[in-house]
């Protein structure tokens, strides 16, 4: 009897074409719109910083309300209204930019519609797998989910640019509108009724503030899901502190250009597609815990080689042949740090995320990713600004050292809790 995959299943399908074309979609919107400020609007840098925060405020502000309404409703309802949501706020822009009628306020309003919306897609996609596949198969289901998402983050920014360029701001808008219509149409083919989540909203309805606390109960009292909360923010708070410092550290250190800089970070997107595809087979070989904790710690502590490399120094004069050749080394450890990192990091990704799945009733999916998000992302502006405190009073190297030996907490908190201890299999008895 031949073995059925979860790609097989038309309903799977269905969800990843959604879900991938409208990541691409997102990580188009998040340079469109900065762009569309600047050279549309001639926004000013101040302005510029400010549109950026109120699209990310929506992750601090909105995740756990998000969370308790998902639970509340069908996934591929939520998907869907946000995706045309998107497209209606995107085309709007556009049009109104076209009239002269989009002033800075209004693309402030849009980005933080944008952004809610993108909240509540996250957080609905990630509860929608659990409704559709087998226990078994959440594993590979993540692997393709995260893959593709990991492969959005690689070409939507590369998308968003050239659309700007090739066309113009209103039209990259527009352009970008479309991939949310896409993934509305595909969702919506979605055919599996999700009855754990009718039957809730077939009761009556309990106060929106006692369904977060039952999430952020639910979490703090099963073991496996406050230990994936508390590494989770462990990781974010130190990794915001070391990308602070790092981000200092390279081109006033190292003496790196803006082009070596950022060539550097791509790497992290082809280590992250192959961190998925190794994610749908490491767990069930060498077990969910061995592969987590040996991934995590692979992946936070490559950076404590970043703090050993030399500077290149400057380029002219006699040294000029021996400056190149150094500043090519540091470049390529840098390119193997950073795709060590996306490779470690995004096989984390998806192995928690299947643990946090298999360990939560369907009824709490929602509330479970908004509490886990919000706590392991809410920490993340306190950990940008010690970075930059700790760059001023100890310096770049000590400092990126310190904050990359921070980060390995995150292992550490798992290896002492029963995720260590987790089989090749996930049971339903994990919660």
């Amino acid at each position: 009897m031949p073995v059925v995959t979860v790609s097989d299943q038309p309903d799977f399908r269905r969800l990843w074409v959604g879900v991938t074309v409208s990541q691409l979609g997102e990580q188009a919107t998040v340079v469109v719109l900065p762009l569309f400020a600047v050279l549309t609007l001639h926004a000013s840098a101040g302005h510029l910083g400010l549109l950026r925060a109120i699209e990310q405020a929506p992750i601090l502000l909105l995740s756990l309300f998000v969370g308790a309404g998902v639970d509340r409703w069908r996934t591929r309802t939520v998907m869907v209204l946000t995706d045309i949501a998107r497209t209606l706020a995107l085309v709007a822009t556009a049009t109104a930019s076209l009239f002269g009628w989009l002033g800075l306020p209004a693309l402030f309003v849009v980005a933080f519609a944008v952004g809610a919306l993108s909240v509540c897609f996250d957080v609905a996609y990630q509860a929608s797998l659990v409704r559709l596949v087998p226990r078994e198969q959440l594993v590979s289901g993540n692997s393709a989910l995260e893959g593709s998402r990991s492969a959005a983050q690689i070409a939507g920014p590369a998308l968003g640019g050239t659309l700007v360029s090739l066309l113009s701001a209103p039209a990259a808008a527009s352009c970008t509108a479309l991939f949310f219509a896409l993934s509305a149409l595909s969702i919506r083919r979605i055919r599996t009724r999700e009855s754990v989540a009718l039957t809730e909203r077939s009761a009556r309805p309990a106060p929106v503030w006692r369904r977060i606390q039952e999430g952020l109960r639910f979490v703090a009292r099963e073991t496996v899901l406050r230990t994936v909360c508390l590494a989770s923010a462990a990781f974010q708070f130190s990794y915001a502190a070391m990308m602070t410092v790092y981000l200092l550290f390279l081109p006033r250190e190292l003496h790196l250009s803006g082009t070596a800089i950022g060539f550097a970070l791509a790497a992290t997107g082809p280590g992250a597609l192959l961190g998925s595809m190794l994610a749908g087979r490491l767990p069930s070989r060498f077990g969910y815990g061995a592969v987590l904790i040996s991934a995590a710690a692979l992946a936070d502590s490559s950076f404590l080689w970043v703090a050993a490399l030399p500077g290149s120094g400057s380029s002219s004069g006699s040294g000029s042949g021996s400056g190149s050749g150094s500043t090519i080394v540091t470049l390529l450890v840098l390119l193997a740090v950073s795709f060590v990192f996306g490779t470690g990091g995004q096989l984390v990704n998806v192995t928690v995320m299947a643990v946090r799945q298999a360990a939560t009733p369907h009824e709490m999916q929602g509330r479970v990713a908004a509490t886990i998000t919000f706590a392991g992302m809410g920490l993340t502006p306190l950990g940008s600004l010690l970075g930059g405190l700790l760059a001023e009073e100890w310096g770049l190297r000590i400092s990126l050292l310190v904050t990359a030996a921070g980060m390995l907490l995150s292992p550490v908190l798992m290896a002492a809790s029963p995720l260590a201890r987790l089989g090749r299999r996930l049971a339903p008895p994990l919660c």
